[in-house]
């Protein structure tokens, strides 16, 4: 018995199906650290700082007496989710060798009360993602997935997240 794999039956298996083996996009074995500074300014407004970054100003939402217009740490909590779900979906695409059209992602977060205060207790993303044939759409399929289950920030977040993932041939 041929216990050896071919190569093309390990990419079909990887990116078209369930994969023989874990799959996991190698950034380097080193730890990386991110840090930001926030400066309070007034009542609930502060500045958010990263270095060689564009100021943000950020506060409470309106729900909790925050001003209307400026982004909250919730804002930014689900925007994290979703904008790493990119571009995991992103690394996965050029791994795979194949291109998309488009790709949009509108991330939901469900705030709580539970019984230590509030928390999120669910983020949904919703991800349609367009190429252009038919071929490509497995593809497509399989990046978003694996793009689910490997998106470092989802994986470091304790509550649930939810894709709900459309392909389309444009």
């Amino acid at each position: 018995m041929n216990t050896r794999l071919s190569w093309n039956r390990v990419v079909r298996n990887l990116f078209l199906h369930k994969p023989l083996l874990p799959v996991v996009i190698a950034l380097s074995d080193e730890t990386h650290k991110y840090e930001v500074t926030v400066n309070w300014k007034h009542d609930t407004v502060g500045e958010l700082k990263i270095a060689g970054k564009p100021d943000i100003q950020v506060a409470s939402p309106p729900e909790f007496d925050g001003p209307e217009g400026i982004t909250s740490p919730e804002d930014m909590f689900v925007s994290s989710a979703t904008a790493c779900f990119m571009t995991t979906f992103v690394a996965f695409s050029n791994k795979m060798r194949f291109e998309f059209k488009t790709f949009s992602c509108k991330g939901e977060g469900t705030l709580e009360r539970v019984e230590k205060g509030f928390e999120f207790t669910k983020i949904v993303l919703e991800t349609t993602v367009k190429v252009g044939s038919s071929d490509l759409k497995k593809k497509a399929e399989r990046a978003l997935e694996l793009a689910g289950k490997y998106c470092l920030v989802s994986n470091s977040m304790k509550c649930e997240t939810e894709h709900i993932n459309k392909v389309e041939v444009a």
